[in-house]
Formats: structure tokens, sequence, C-alpha cells
């Protein structure tokens, strides 16, 4: 088994086409298409259920494909060591984040580590926690900012990050607005607007109010911040929310949460071996010393 093989192999897979994977390589289709059936010879297993429109992944190669990036991953990640014993740091830096971090000014670590190291090509994903720890885990991302995971896969490493409080958030003309605080309980059966489930914050409230017996209606589902305060400020439905985003400069109003503070907890997610410009970023984030996975 060759590593081309499995670039091959992989690209096919994330197109699920052949022509697509060979213009995303630059070699010709028949080359790849030799060298996948090639593959598939050696491993004695088909890997692709071939169609005249599209290629389909079969079990075997869904095994596979998790092994074949974190494969290539740990590849890049040995030659990019490399290279930073000679002073070069170079290749790819793959970072995932949720939106509104708050705790990490993303933007500016990013842009000292591309003016320090111009030769790592940058790429950035928004998504949700749970998706952005799957593709970690899937070697698809060198390192993720995220919302605390409940379940966290054996093959990534966790590292706590930051701790806020949650609070309610409310239209101003809400009778909860004028409140000092609310007391979880008196939530029961009000409409909610959040985020889609496997969102930090989502899957965070959910267990919340579960253990509070709390019945909750979730109206409205929405995939940003923004959208999320307006529907507040406007009374659509009420929010539990991190407290820093009071500082979004909504009309919504927001209530500390009476009892135990709920809170949002942040975390650092990598693959068991870092790569070099990944741990030169999170050398950046915060000191070494700040960072001890658990």
């Amino acid at each position: 088994m060759e590593l081309r093989q499995l670039e091959y192999f992989v690209a096919v897979a994330e197109e699920c086409h052949f022509t697509r994977a060979a213009q995303r390589l630059h070699v010709a289709q028949s080359g790849l298409s030799a060298s996948i059936r090639t593959l598939e010879r050696e491993l004695g297993a088909t890997l692709f259920l071939r169609s005249t429109r599209q290629v389909e992944l079969t079990e075997a190669g869904r095994a596979l494909l998790v092994e074949a990036r974190r494969a290539l991953t740990n590849v890049a990640a040995a030659k990019d060591a490399v290279a930073a014993v000679q002073g070069l740091l170079r290749g790819r830096l793959a970072v995932g984040t949720i939106q509104c971090l708050c705790t990490v000014d993303l933007p500016g670590v990013l842009a000292r580590f591309s003016k320090a190291h111009p030769g790592v090509d940058i790429q950035l994903r928004h998504d949700s926690s749970g998706a952005l720890v799957e593709q970690v885990r899937a070697g698809r991302l060198d390192v993720a900012f995220v919302a605390r995971p409940p379940r966290i896969p054996d093959e990534v490493m966790v590292t706590p990050l930051d701790t806020m409080p949650m609070m309610l958030a409310c239209g101003p003309d809400h009778p909860f607005a004028g409140r000092d605080r609310v007391d979880l309980r008196e939530l029961d059966g009000l409409p909610f607007v959040d985020y889609h489930p496997d969102w930090g914050t989502r899957d965070t409230v959910d267990r919340l109010l579960a253990a509070g017996c709390v019945d909750r209606h979730v109206a409205l589902e929405v995939n940003d911040v923004h959208s999320l305060l307006d529907l507040v400020a406007n009374g659509l439905g009420v929010a539990i929310l991190p407290g820093n985003f009071v500082h979004k400069g909504s009309r919504a109003r927001f209530v500390p949460l009476d009892g135990p503070a709920p809170t949002w907890d942040t975390a650092i997610v990598t693959p068991a071996s870092l790569s070099a410009a990944a741990s030169v970023l999170l050398d950046m984030v915060a000191p070494p010393a700040r960072l001890q996975p658990v």
C-alpha cells in the first residue's frame, strides 16, 4: 500500500466521483482508477460501489477512509516536524471553531501566526462542536475550539479553555426582563429560541433543563447568534446563553439564573499527535503550562 494510493482513495471518497477526484489531483483519470483497483486487490475488498453517475463507499471503504485520513495526517505531521527542526514551518494548518468563541481572539492569533509563518497554508472552518470533534478525530482538522462535548472519542485529546456562567436572555418587554434572577422552573413550557441539535450551547441547555425536569419547546432553531438574539429581542422566545453574549449589542435582556449557576465550558480538541504547526498555534493561544489535556 502506497501513500499515493491513499491520497487517490481519499479524493475519490470525498468527491464521490472519479473524474472530479482526478481533476482535483491533476492526474489522469485512467491512472487514478488503476491505482484504486490495485488498492482494492491488495486489500481484498471492494471500496466503492460504482455507477454511471457517482461512486459510494462500501462498508470496507468507510472503515478505510478514517484510517487513510489519519495516516496522511501523520505523514504530513512528520514532514512538518522535520521542517520545524530545520527552522522552517510549512504545510497546512486546518483549524475549526464554533461561532462566538469569545475566550480566544482567534482572528488575531491566526493573523500573528500567518505573519510569523507565511509558508503555512491556513484553513478555517466554522461548525457545531460535535461536527468539529468528529473532523479532528477523522484527521480533517489539526485543532478545534469547541464547547466541551459530553462524549469524547478516544482518538482525540481535550484541553479545558474557559468556563463562564450562562444567563437567561429574553425580550425587553418580557416579564422576566426586570427581574434580578430567574429560577429554571419558571421556564417550564415557555417557547425557546436555540441552535440546532449538536451545537454546544444547545446540548448544554438540553441537559441542564432535563436535569431540572423543565419541559421546554424549542420553537425556533437558528445557526448564528445574531439571528438568535434578534428573535429573542422581538419576543419570539427566550434562550439560555453564555453571559458574555450580553456584549453583542442586542436589545435582548440578560438575567442571571437562580441556584447553582450553569456554565458554558470551552475546550481545545486535538489529535493525540500534534502537528508542528498546531503546536506553535496553541503556544500563541496560551502558555504551554496552561494547556494541560484531561
